[in-house]
């Protein structure tokens, strides 16, 4: 039996929904499977319950086995949980690795859009994951928590895990600590400049072992991002009340407005925004640009007519992209 680290879940193909669903992924051949002698942790692909899972409090030294395994973030229920539908309850993350003659080192974790209710599974999470791993970069897609059912901060503190999940694993797929990237698209957009602006150091007295790790991106990678809750001109307003709720206080929509979060702190950023966009308009990455260039942090922005909304990856963006990752050494 294969075996890995607290909270496995079993590699399951799914149908391709696009909508709150693991991607069915092309399984990658020759991959070499490190077997380790473990207590088997892995659920079967009828079970569907969430995985028997070690105590929250153990710390994380049994690694991660193979490419499209999927791992829970948290050993038990997630911060608020509501219930344990591991559909909707049970936020996760897989694990999709580039060939060993092929890998880098670095890695990015992959934030699909969707509002803040969906979640594009494939259009922004395993094409990217394709991509990024044709490209020797391991990627790990991130299914977060979602409204209406979840408003904030449930799903900030999924995107902190994510990022403190891989850190902390990195050596188990040899990937560096430092090279840790963030990539969003529209609202999984808004959750990646969310990571790149709220973050900490990690907890070193927390009982969790994962929470000691750092929640900051080392970079950050924008597509049509939501980014302003206060604009009321260019607000994605289904966003807006899906993470928030129908009624959010002026100092949330303000602190949630990633715009007015920048600092010299945050990590370098990559953004491309069509100014064609109907949904979410360009002014939300300008505005977030424009504080990134104050805060004299790095940024390539590429405003463009790149075809609406939700094009996600092209060869508009995507060659020029890696060649800035490479730039940062990923």
């Amino acid at each position: 039996m294969k075996c890995g680290p607290p909270f496995a879940i079993a590699s399951t193909v799914e149908e391709d929904l696009e909508i709150k669903a693991h991607p069915t992924l092309f399984v990658m051949k020759n991959i070499a499977l490190i077997l380790l002698c473990c207590t088997p942790l892995i659920m079967s692909a009828a079970d569907s319950t969430p995985a028997a899972t070690a105590p929250a409090s153990a710390a994380p030294t049994t690694p991660p086995l193979q490419n499209l395994q999927t791992f829970r973030l948290w050993a038990g229920d997630a911060p608020l949980a509501q219930g344990q539908d591991p559909k909707t309850d049970v936020p996760t993350i897989q694990a999709y690795l580039p060939a060993a003659g092929k890998a880098t080192g670095a890695a990015m974790v992959i934030f699909p859009g969707g509002g803040y209710v969906n979640l594009s599974m494939t259009n922004e999470g395993s094409k990217i994951a394709q991509w990024l791993a044709d490209n020797g970069i391991a990627a790990f897609i991130v299914k977060y928590r979602l409204g209406p059912k979840y408003h904030h901060p449930a799903e900030m503190l999924d995107g902190q895990r994510a990022v403190r999940f891989v850190r902390t694993y990195a050596p188990a797929w040899n990937i560096d600590v430092n090279h840790i990237g963030i990539i969003g698209f529209s609202a999984g957009g808004h959750m990646a400049s969310t990571l790149a602006t709220h973050f900490d150091a990690g907890k070193p007295d927390d009982a969790d072992a994962i929470e000691h790790a750092s929640s900051r991106p080392d970079l950050q990678i924008l597509l049509y991002p939501v980014i302003t809750f206060t604009d009321e001109a260019s607000v994605h307003k289904g966003s807006r009340q899906a993470l928030l709720g129908a009624d959010p206080s002026d100092d949330l929509k303000l602190l949630l407005s990633n715009e007015k979060q920048v600092t010299a702190e945050t990590p370098p950023a990559f953004i491309a925004h069509s100014f064609t966009d109907p949904v979410v308009p360009i002014a939300n990455s300008d505005a977030y640009v424009a504080a990134l260039e104050k805060a004299n942090v790095p940024v390539v922005y590429l405003r463009g007519p790149y075809g609406g909304h939700g094009f996600g990856l092209t060869d508009k963006w995507g060659p020029q992209c890696i060649a800035w990752l490479r730039t940062q050494k990923f």
